[in-house]
């Protein structure tokens, strides 16, 4: 048996090439697919099959475009209703590539299409066999089950889904089964997911805090409590997904810009997205630039914060920056990028236009300032359940998923001072609440964690639910 998993930390997604005998699968792929090909060429394999365990809504997958370049046939299951031609799985149907039998397991819950594969190696009894449960079993959690509200099922009904595909079928395997899910810690296809890639199944029964014997009714209670906000483009991208996105090279280049030409778009609605780290941001860029760096959860980030189908055009200081910023930003569906800012900057100034700064403060800074009594407005933007498992006493909690529909509850006559876990979000927060035209911001270096490692004192509130998804 071949086995590799490829994981991308942008989106917290992996996917996997399995094969044996010259023939392989690709399960749950990226959409930039090029990297799965090239292994199964290195490897002497042939793409079999393309298996989407669900209809992804945090990313747009590109099972269409290796289908297409292999030969491959796609995979999903039966009532995903997928537009284009694929095997439509059912409980207990077989793939075989090569020596490995490929048993599907439908897993309804986290939607209602989603499937498991059991790989098992008939020449190799000693090999326990591979579990992929897409996102039906995550390391330390299971999926969450509100994101089909919209195909008539409650998060209620399909969290009883889940109950039954858990205890029905995929507990019942041998505890020496190997776990291999699509997401880990950072994704909010779920709400406590392990940095861990894989475990087993006997490991989770142990450790997984969604297994541990309960009712149906408390764990749907358990389950449909305090989960983590819904992106607007996640359902979109499971449309995408269903139809079959385009190939990215399809997708249009963007064009270099002159400072007067990328003016003329942001005046016509385009975002400018400045994908600095938040430090270079703070000492210069361009006012209304919403600042979303590459070093971080950037493609999430970026599917959450800017509507579809809206103009983008990228602020970097190199075209790497720029031709990686471009593929992040189609995973999960933005392919209106219509172009970035030639000569930065520099360009920028020398055309006539404002560059401008904000200030940033040291927790230490911080500390002194609110132990002074300065009037300052403490900002903490990151998710409800991290607030309360920690944060500076006076902090007001407003996660960033939802500032820009809640500015109005921040003071307009004091200065604010921004913190996150790690001064990724808090710089994002800062561009937003810049861009609506608040004055007096500043981001506060290192974020909570800077704080705690200071070991100033933290204030712990009672817990909203187990959700500690706190990557960035």
């Amino acid at each position: 048996m071949y086995f590799k998993q490829f994981y991308l930390g942008c989106l917290a997604h992996a996917s996997y090439l399995i094969g044996s005998e010259g023939e392989a699968a690709v399960i749950d792929p990226q959409r930039d697919i090029d990297q799965y090909m090239k292994e199964a060429e290195r490897e002497g394999l042939r793409i079999k099959y393309v298996i989407e365990t669900h209809l992804h809504a945090d990313f747009v997958s590109g099972h269409k475009e290796l289908a297409e370049k292999t030969g491959a046939e796609i995979v999903f299951g039966h009532s995903a209703q997928a537009a284009f031609p694929h095997i439509a799985a059912k409980d207990g149907d077989l793939l075989e590539i090569g020596s490995i039998e490929l048993k599907v397991f439908e897993t309804p819950g986290h939607t209602p299409e989603s499937i498991s594969i059991l790989a098992i190696d008939k020449a190799d009894s000693d090999r326990p066999p591979i579990l992929f449960t897409g996102d039906t079993l995550f390391i330390g959690d299971v999926g969450r089950p509100d994101l089909v509200g919209v195909k008539g099922f409650t998060a209620q009904q399909m969290a009883s889904m889940m109950y039954d595909s858990l205890h029905d079928k995929l507990l019942k395997l041998d505890d020496s089964v190997e776990v291999y899910p699509a997401h880990g810690a950072g994704s909010l296809c779920g709400k406590n997911l392990s940095t861990e890639r894989s475990s087993t199944i006997g490991q989770q029964k142990l450790l997984n805090y969604a297994l541990q014997p309960m009712s149906r009714d408390a764990f749907v209670e358990m389950l449909t409590a305090d989960q983590p906000e819904v992106p607007d483009y996640f359902p979109k991208d499971a449309e995408l997904n269903r139809q079959g996105a385009v190939a990215l090279d399809k997708i249009p280049r963007p064009k270099a810009l002159t400072a007067m030409e990328v003016n003329k778009e942001m005046q016509r609605g385009a975002v400018p997205v400045d994908v600095r780290n938040g430090t270079l941001f703070a000492s210069g860029h361009i006012k209304g630039s919403l600042n979303i760096a590459l070093s971080g959860q950037f493609a999430s980030w970026a599917g959450t914060l800017i509507h579809l189908g809206q103009p983008i055009v990228i602020l970097a200081s190199d075209q790497e920056s720029i031709d990686e910023a471009v593929i992040r930003l189609a995973r999960v569906g933005h392919e209106q990028v219509i172009g970035f800012l030639d000569g930065g900057l520099i360009a920028w100034a020398d055309a006539g236009f404002e560059v401008t700064a904000t200030p940033v403060v040291t927790v230490t800074e911080l500390k002194k300032e609110l132990e002074e009594g300065q009037d300052l407005f403490l900002l903490d933007v990151r998710r409800a359940p991290e607030y309360d498992a920690g944060h500076i006493e006076g902090a007001v909690n407003i996660p960033l998923s939802d500032l820009e529909g809640r500015i109005n509850e921040l003071p307009s006559d004091k200065p604010i001072a921004i913190i996150c876990a790690s001064g990724y979000r808090s710089s994002i927060a800062k561009s937003i609440l810049e861009r609506q035209g608040k004055e007096e911001l500043m981001n506060v270096l290192g974020g909570f964690k800077a704080w705690q490692g200071s070991e100033y004192n933290v204030v712990v509130a009672e817990s909203r639910g187990t959700c500690r998804n706190s990557v960035n």
